[in-house]
């Protein structure tokens, strides 16, 4: 064999980088796309947790630096306790956002139980009729709900919001739940019949083989409720039942804003969301995976 055929068959057993490229290429991108992604999400986060630890003149000046020893001040978190009643809100905001979570879960549950599991005339109309809630905005029904919770007596008071939003979250977890349930094991439920158990313990018996979408849509509820100014700002604008975002609000003026004030009580009111989130993002993520493929 001449040193010529030898070079050429030591060429063609060299691999090809064409293909090895490719594929880095295609992993990196989507790193990358994602990782932009997280920078953009989480950026404004970094930026408020920061400049409510520092004075108001370097909030202005350098605003995307980091507290140093002369910038660092407490005054805003020391005015959201003094001049408000922060805890008063706060505890204002978890009562209405777990009660409103709770009936939401609860109710949505069963009532995709029975869509999922029962068969009977108007059944395919009432799904209908529940995904509207999806697609047509509460907000628009304001002077509607208003005048409902009016002659009810239910305004400045928490049960309306409670009952608003409950109203509010129903439809997606109908809708979602309804997929979830759908997925159970039949011969699990038929083997609970046959042992005698009723509907209501049968529907106990598949409730925690649903729970990733449990999780996903308390996240996707607890966040708009807890975050919303626009019913409370109606319907609750008593001192006495103001919610957070609400309360946040009063360092907020037509000429001067109280910026320090202001990113302390943002600061403080993102702490639970982010808290429940990182303890049931496994769970929020496995809702959306699992409900994505019936």
């Amino acid at each position: 064999m001449t040193a010529v055929d030898q070079r050429a068959r030591i060429t063609r057993r060299r691999p090809s980088s064409g293909p090895t490229l490719r594929r880095r290429a295609s992993t990196l991108v989507p790193h990358v796309i994602l990782v932009a992604y997280a920078l953009v999400a989480c950026g404004p986060i970094v930026l408020i947790v920061m400049n409510s630890f520092k004075s108001r003149r370097s909030i202005f000046e350098e605003p995307f630096a980091f507290p140093t020893a002369d910038t660092f001040d407490i005054s805003g978190f020391q005015t959201v306790f003094t001049r408000a009643r922060f805890e008063l809100y706060f505890l204002n905001s978890f009562i209405v956002t777990v009660t409103a979570v709770f009936l939401v879960l609860l109710l949505g549950s069963m009532a995709a139980f029975a869509l999922a599991e029962y068969r009977f005339t108007g059944a395919t109309l009432l799904a209908l009729y529940m995904a509207l809630g999806i697609m047509i905005p509460i907000r628009l029904g304001t002077v509607g709900i208003l005048e409902l919770l009016v002659s009810l007596r239910l305004v400045n008071s928490l049960t309306g919001l409670v009952l608003v939003y409950t109203a509010m979250g129903l439809p997606l977890a109908v809708f979602v739940l309804t997929t979830f349930f759908a997925q159970v094991p039949g011969d699990l439920k038929d083997a609970a019949r046959i042992d005698g158990a009723g509907e209501y313990r049968v529907y106990r018996l598949a409730l925690p083989l649903v729970r990733p979408g449990l999780a996903a849509i308390g996240v996707y509820t607890m966040l708009p409720i807890w975050n919303d100014l626009w019913f409370p700002l109606i319907l609750t604008p008593s001192e006495s039942v103001r919610t957070v975002t609400l309360g946040a609000q009063l360092f907020l003026g037509q000429f001067v804003t109280d910026w320090n004030a202001v990113l302390a009580v943002l600061t403080l009111a993102m702490l639970p969301m982010l808290a429940l989130y990182i303890v049931f993002s496994r769970q929020f993520i496995r809702g959306l995976t699992s409900g994505a493929v019936k």
